[in-house]
């Protein structure tokens, strides 16, 4: 009797590892790349941004360096991640041109500067500073 009840109860635990497993499995496929996926803004700072607010994006490359836009401004930057997902960006940079929502763009800006970590969640990007969510980032669909 025991032996049968331990029986049951190891394929039930390795039924249920394998189901947890294939999940994980299909949750890393569906994430995105970090490099080489375009990411739009659509949360700052617990709040919604919409398209007709600015096309706030960003671009990883390989070497190092992000492109992007704020809201009527181009960027550069540079940053570091490691396996851990930890990421720190600096020297950002970009052009001046005065916007209408220079504010927000600011914010962006400052944003950026601040990010610690950074964790994916499918065509999601959440950039994180001190355990604090900052801002969501979207996967763009490729055109």
């Amino acid at each position: 009797m025991k032996r049968s009840v331990l029986f049951l109860a190891s394929i039930i635990l390795c039924t249920v590892m394998a189901i947890g497993c294939c999940d994980c499995r299909k949750r890393a496929k569906l994430e995105k790349p970090l490099v080489g996926t375009e990411w739009q803004l659509v949360q700052l700072m617990a709040r919604d941004i919409n398209a007709a607010e600015g096309q706030y994006t960003l671009l990883f490359h390989d070497n190092g360096t992000i492109t992007g836009a704020g809201d009527c401004n181009r960027l550069t930057a540079t940053y570091s991640i490691t396996p851990s997902r930890s990421m720190h960006i600096e020297n950002l940079g970009s052009t001046r041109r005065l916007c209408p929502n220079y504010e927000q763009e600011n914010a962006y800006y400052d944003m950026l500067e601040r990010v610690t970590h950074y964790e994916m969640d499918a065509d999601n990007m959440l950039l994180l500073s001190n355990g604090t969510l900052v801002a969501i980032m979207h996967a763009v669909a490729a055109q």
